[in-house]
């Protein structure tokens, strides 16, 4: 909104004193995360009161953790606070009509709408199921549906890739050293010397015409599976008081210099990595949105004054899943989302093995013989007697090295 009103300014010949800088995408980034940052914490407080004023505590079960029981009555829905702080720097200093920004404001009110749905019925309709698993899938499939046809068939959604030889055409001008724009389904694929994947290959019985044509049958399905997969991942990692928070600011920080690096003609020349053009913008958003997340966590840290809920977490996972894909980073998930991935795993080897067990040696046998004592995962350390600051902290410096390796991807092929 700021970027258009100078530009209307000096279109009109009016020069305000600083209004320039909007023109720079590092100083809105800056602006952004500044601003969320702030709104999360001069307006936490009076959204975690309002919480608790309209009885949006927390039901816990009790599992037998420690300190779980002192949890109860904590306001949850706390997500709220993240994406207010997000939505007002994205809107003061993005160039709203960018299709990634469009995108990934969808993304926000989507997910956070389906996670509000959940907590509304658990708190406000005493419904302790919430919204049922299946209509859950339904919405995160249909954001997955919305971003894999915008990616694919949008106009403004384009990439262009060096040439094999761009070392020689022209090291002035490094335009010159990229092939035309292209709408292509292509990713990254990490530590291959050829990186560049592209969908259509996996109709290998097809002509390459007739692949490239249809790669929208391949590409979207997969962009339906990362979206609820990641949501997923984040929902089930918010278990204890600043997982799901601090572990997202790594994965966001992380998303959001690969955003100004492939954004930047310059910096992709230099790597030798696809450029993307109008990529920029959403530097400024995962920026704003670490803003919020860190703003959020300040509540959140042990003892939690707020609980993120569905709200929350649901939309995380679905942003950074849009993030990773819109920026061709998809492939990397597994390895910059490990945390998510872990926790995830962990739960669907608890009931594979459980189920197994079961079948095989009886019922009592596969009670007594768990694969963790607990699952999620987080819930088996905090059996084992870790404290859970303790779990946050080296999850978070697990999310620290993963991000790194990501990062080294860069230069390593």
């Amino acid at each position: 909104m700021l970027y258009y009103l100078n530009e209307y300014l000096i279109s009109h010949g009016i020069h305000v004193p600083g209004m320039n800088l909007f023109r720079y995408i590092s100083f809105r980034a800056a602006m952004a995360v500044l601003f969320s940052l702030i709104i999360a914490l001069a307006y936490g407080k009076k959204i975690i009161n309002y919480l608790r004023q309209k009885q949006m505590g927390e039901l816990v079960r009790d599992l037998g953790l420690a300190g779980q029981k002192q949890k109860e009555g904590t306001p949850t829905m706390g997500g709220i606070i993240i994406i207010v702080a997000t939505i007002i720097p994205v809107l003061l200093f993005t160039k709203i009509t960018n299709v990634y920004i469009v995108l990934l404001i969808i993304s926000v009110f989507w997910m956070g709408a389906i996670g509000f749905l959940d907590d509304y019925l658990k708190k406000i309709k005493k419904n302790k199921d919430g919204l049922k698993g299946k209509f859950k899938v339904i919405g995160q499939v249909g954001l997955g549906l919305i971003v894999g046809v915008t990616m694919y068939f949008h106009p403004d959604i384009e990439v262009k890739r060096k040439y094999s030889d761009a070392k020689v055409v022209n090291r002035n001008n490094v335009e010159k050293n990229f092939m035309p724009e292209e709408r292509i389904p292509v990713s990254t694929v990490p530590f291959t010397k050829n990186n560049e994947f592209d969908y259509s290959g996996l109709l290998f019985w097809m002509s390459p015409d007739e692949a490239h044509e249809w790669s929208w049958v391949v590409f979207i399905p997969i962009v339906i599976f990362i979206v609820t997969a990641v949501s997923n991942g984040a929902n089930i990692t918010d278990g204890i008081d600043g997982l799901a928070a601090g572990t997202s600011v790594v994965i966001l920080l992380t998303l959001a210099f690969f955003a100004y690096l492939s954004g930047n003609i310059i910096f992709a020349d230099y790597l030798n990595i696809m450029f993307l053009p109008n990529m920029g913008e959403t530097t400024i958003f995962a920026l704003a949105l670490v803003g919020a997340v860190i703003g959020f966590f300040w509540y959140n840290t042990y003892p939690a004054q707020v609980f993120m809920g569905d709200t929350g977490s649901l939309m995380l996972g679905g942003v950074i899943a849009v993030l990773a894909i819109i920026l061709r980073k998809e492939l990397l998930i597994p390895v910059l989302c490990g945390v998510f991935l872990v926790e995830n795993l962990s739960v669907m080897l608890q009931v594979i093995v459980f189920k197994y067990r079961k079948r095989k040696y009886g019922l009592e046998y596969a009670q007594n013989n768990r694969l963790f004592l607990m699952s999620p995962l987080h819930h088996h350390y905090q059996k084992k007697g870790y404290h859970e600051s303790k779990i946050v902290n080296r999850a978070i410096i697990l999310g620290m090295l993963l991000a790194i390796i990501c990062l080294i991807t860069l230069k390593i092929r």
